[in-house]
């Protein structure tokens, strides 16, 4: 990790944030398994930081069995009361019940379009869609492509994917890239 390189203000001096600005966010992401996680890690991040769910991001894995879709989707009352009781994770029932479901919808849409990953890309044509950001103030919380996805993955059947929400998710798996101008990481090749 270097830290003598132009980079996002947001990671702050947090090694932790560091490492996952330079290394994991805006990077584009095409495997199914890792795009469910992320879409789950973000929909517990809802009003919270993202540094909380960073931090408690193993345990998180841990609990949910590494986001293994099959899985979640097959989670029943037993599993859903033992995560309630998880104190290394967010005890939320409603985000936790959300997660469960959104498995099943992954499910749907991966015998709709062959992957989560080709439906999500779609969107943009399979493209990242730069944002060319010059200031933090210049980066929304929503976009015209979060409201659009959103959207359908509600009219899909997806919990707690709000325009908000889905436009953290695809910043954080490079659909679109918000890295600013001056970042050593805009320049993200797909």
């Amino acid at each position: 990790m270097n830290n003598e390189v132009t980079r996002c203000p947001w990671p702050g001096n947090d090694e932790k944030m560091i490492e996952y600005h330079d290394r994991i966010w805006g990077t584009p992401e095409h495997n199914d398994q890792k795009l469910f996680a992320k879409l789950s890690l973000d929909l517990m991040q809802a009003g919270l930081m993202w540094k909380t769910i960073l931090y408690k991001q193993e345990n998180f894995k841990k609990a949910f069995d590494d986001f293994h879709i099959e899985t979640v989707a097959c989670y029943g009352e037993e599993k859903i009361n033992d995560l309630m009781n998880d104190k290394g994770i967010v005890r939320n029932q409603l985000k936790i019940r959300s997660i469960v479901n959104n498995a099943k919808c992954v499910l749907n849409v991966q015998k709709e379009f062959e992957s989560f990953d080709k439906y999500l890309w779609s969107f943009t044509d399979g493209r990242t869609v730069d944002g060319h950001r010059e200031n933090v103030c210049d980066i929304p919380n929503s976009t015209p492509l979060s409201d659009t996805i959103s959207k359908d993955m509600k009219k899909r059947g997806f919990r707690f994917v709000g325009t908000t929400i889905i436009y953290a998710f695809l910043q954080a798996v490079g659909i679109v890239n918000d890295h600013l101008v001056t970042c050593f990481r805009h320049k993200i090749t797909e």
